[in-house]
């Protein structure tokens, strides 16, 4: 089995992590242990290109269960856990290419070696497996059926090849699922992203000025969480009805140009580019702190930051320091990518429970269906997302209401009125 890996003495320590990670994925293990029974994917190929972290690992087992054959690569350079990566390796018997910190040639090699099992499905957290199989290997494009995409900008890059009318396979937006949107976005991206920025920096939230760009669920999650630490939130936004939204829950809305003269840490997390520009770095605080959220990291202008910079040092582990001409010092954590997976360890697991269990069971319609799905990107189907709802609120002893008889025939009528 050919693989690519940091270490593989750090299997053993991986292995238990991913065990520690498994006890909060419930729902994920119902569904292994109804794949390890039923073998929905037997003989069906898989390429994730996803972050290589603890609850990941617990997804490739879930699809191993179900029959399928697997290999994984990273779906960003300082994502990967090693010990996480060497355990896929060592006890699953997963080819893994993915190393912590890669450079982007690498980067690009390792796709290329998770798509040489010749897929019939493909996974993504951002597009690039699709991205290079509609480049580079489209020599491989017949055998593909279907994929999965697991995030925003993924979905957002999927659906512009859509119109264009250059998507060569269905795709299923995982994302767009309520059990994963409404939950990882939100509550996940909100508690990572302020884990990752307080493990590289220990510094104090409540009373600082925090300025959050972009205001869709991850924006929202973590602007919550921002405000719950004490800190004084400030969203910009370049969407009206989000704007308002925004202020109608309390947070100070203006301009980029106008916040960044009183922000003192600035998230990203827009899924669009050049969000802080060389004129807002221009005019920051001295000791600002820049992070990004987004998937890609394209967020922060890093040219015209290095360019207004007369002297760089790395202070602490993920953080590194620009002084600029003028003498004000900006600090930028974890090169401008993913703050909460390179200097955390992303998302909890209670909730990528939801969203791998949503990638698990798409997966699974996708090979039964796909020969009917046209060339285009698809909802998670409604029934799979209760499912998933109805299975975390079993995990966590949560029982609802059903409509009687009478009220699902008043539901279907259109005669009653006032």
């Amino acid at each position: 089995m050919e693989y690519d890996v940091a270490d593989l003495r750090l299997a053993d320590k991986g292995l238990k992590r991913i065990e520690w990670a498994g006890q909060f994925m419930p729902v994920l293990a119902h569904i292994e242990a109804r794949f390890s029974k039923e073998r929905p994917l037997r003989g069906i190929r898989v390429s994730a290109c996803l972050h290589v972290t603890t609850e990941t690992a617990n997804l490739l087992r879930a699809l191993k269960a179900g029959g399928a054959q697997v290999a994984l690569c990273a779906s960003n350079p300082l994502s990967t856990q090693d010990d996480v990566a060497a355990s896929l390796v060592k006890h699953l018997r997963v080819p893994v290419f993915a190393r912590r910190g890669e450079d982007r040639r690498t980067y690009y090699k390792h796709i290329q070696s998770a798509l040489e099992i010749r897929p019939h499905i493909t996974m993504d957290d951002g597009a690039d497996t699709i991205s290079v199989l509609h480049g580079e290997r489209t020599d491989l494009l017949p055998g593909v059926i279907a994929g999965t995409e697991e995030t925003t900008t993924g979905v957002v890059r999927l659906r512009r090849m859509e119109e264009k009318g250059v998507l060569r396979y269905p795709i299923i937006a995982v994302n767009d699922a309520d059990t994963k949107h409404l939950f990882d976005n939100r509550y996940g991206t909100g508690q990572s992203t302020l884990d990752g920025l307080i493990r590289a920096t220990n510094v104090l939230l409540a009373g600082r000025q925090v300025v959050v760009s972009g205001y869709g669920w991850c924006g929202r999650g973590v602007a919550t969480r921002a405000q719950g630490m004490g800190s004084h939130v400030i969203v910009t936004e370049v969407d009206p009805v989000r704007a308002l939204e925004a202020v109608m829950d309390g947070f100070r809305v203006m301009p980029m140009g106008e916040a960044v003269r009183v922000g003192e840490v600035f998230i990203t997390v827009t899924g669009n580019t050049q969000v802080l520009r060389r004129e807002h770095l221009q005019r920051m605080r001295d000791g600002a702190i820049l992070c990004n959220a987004g998937h890609f990291n394209v967020e922060i202008d890093l040219k015209g930051l290095r360019s207004l910079a007369k002297k760089r040092r790395t202070v602490r582990e993920h953080v590194e320091e620009f002084t600029l001409r003028n003498g004000r010092r900006l600090h930028l954590l974890a090169e401008g990518r993913l703050v909460n997976l390179a200097a955390a360890e992303g998302h909890p697991a209670s909730v990528m429970d939801m969203s791998f269990a949503n990638q698990a069971l798409s997966v699974q319609y996708a090979v039964q269906h796909a020969h009917r799905l046209a060339n285009r990107v698809y909802p998670v189907p409604k029934a799979v997302d209760v499912q998933v709802a109805r299975l975390k609120l079993t995990s966590m002893g949560v029982k609802i209401d059903s409509l009687t008889a009478e009220q699902q025939r008043y539901l279907r009528s259109w005669e009653s009125g006032t």
